[in-house]
């Protein structure tokens, strides 16, 4: 039986035949120019081409376990990380345990840090490839809906079914849904409240990648927007944020921040030598999704809040914040 996924909204606009190098990076051009020859490939039903783009929440047709064939026939390495791997008793409840919230068409997580959201170049172990872990007993595989940063943490929803992965899609791409973020950052924003409002666009070669502040009409420069509140601060030399991007763009809030000279604490990329820690702040990443409200696909609203990772929790304890302090920043619903 075919395969059936929809089109995330992190994947709007793309085409063809690079969603097939994000998402199935192992597998060869030549395998994936017999597949689009032989019509095995379809997007809403009509044959794909590889200039194809793709629109959020249409659903593309693959053969029967792609995969699986891939690897079998040698055009993807059975060492590779979009191939099948079991997983020890103790891998398997690790990733149950990233379950927050489970419903019958619905899985949340709580993603750890320095686990990528799905394969690629030197990429093992990913979330994408424990879906397959966490179908508890259900038939379809759950797919992705959206993506975090490799070592941003927090909540991931994750649909168990296509009616689902499709409404979810629909409501990330509508902007119907209110996904708050937290960081701890090098310095105090001049204002404890306020609206980034700055074009980002792709700086780099391949391997040396970065998004970059730029001016609107900078050639394709995307438009971005977030909302900021400061939740607490010690001095000025360290602050607690939340984060409500209105838009998705790659890195948003790590380029935001950053624009307002306080970068997140280990964010070297973006902040350069600012962003280094003191004292017993761990030296990484202090960037987490800790909440999610959006509508759920059987009814209503799926609300999600995601505890802290353990460096984080330990930055908080140095720093004397309380999570309490921080319900919602942001009261009122985006639409």
């Amino acid at each position: 039986m075919a395969e059936s996924i929809p089109v995330e909204a992190d994947d709007n606009g793309i085409r063809v035949d690079r969603w097939f190098r994000r998402h199935y990076p192992g597998l060869s051009h030549g395998a994936l120019e017999k597949l689009l020859r032989t019509g095995q490939v379809r997007v809403e039903g009509k044959r794909a081409t590889a200039g194809d783009r793709l629109s959020t929440g249409q659903v593309l047709r693959l053969p029967p376990q792609l995969q699986a064939k891939t690897a079998a026939d040698g055009e993807i390495s059975k060492d590779h990380p979009t191939a099948h791997k079991s997983l020890t008793d103790r891998e398997r409840k690790e990733a149950e345990a990233l379950v927050i919230h489970k419903d019958s068409s619905v899985l949340v997580l709580n993603k750890a840090p320095g686990l990528a959201t799905q394969g690629g170049s030197g990429i093992i172990k990913h979330v994408d490839g424990l879906l397959e872990h966490l179908s508890f007993g259900k038939k379809q595989r759950p797919r992705l809906v959206h993506r975090l940063d490799r070592d941003t943490s927090g909540v991931l929803v994750v649909a168990r079914t296509v009616p689902a992965a499709a409404a979810l899609s629909e409501s990330l791409r509508r902007r119907d849904a209110k996904k708050i973020y937290w960081a701890l950052v090098r310095g105090t924003p001049k204002k404890p409240r306020g609206t980034i409002k700055l074009a980002i666009a792709k700086e780099g070669g391949r391997g040396n990648e970065k998004m970059v502040g730029v001016q609107r009409h900078t050639e394709d420069a995307k438009h971005a927007i977030t909302d900021y509140v400061v939740i607490d601060r010690v001095g000025g030399e360290y602050t607690w944020v939340a984060a409500k991007p209105v838009t998705g763009r790659t890195h948003q809030i790590r380029v935001h921040l950053a624009s307002l000279g306080t970068p997140i604490v280990g964010d070297f990329k973006y902040g350069g030598a600012g962003a280094q820690p003191a004292g017993d702040i761990e030296n990484c990443l202090h960037l987490h999704a800790r909440s999610i409200d959006i509508a759920h696909p059987d009814g209503g609203r799926l609300r999600a809040t995601a505890p802290l990772p353990p460096h984080m929790q330990k930055a908080w304890k140095v720093l004397g914040f309380e999570e309490s302090e921080a319900r919602d920043p942001f009261p009122k619903r985006s639409k």
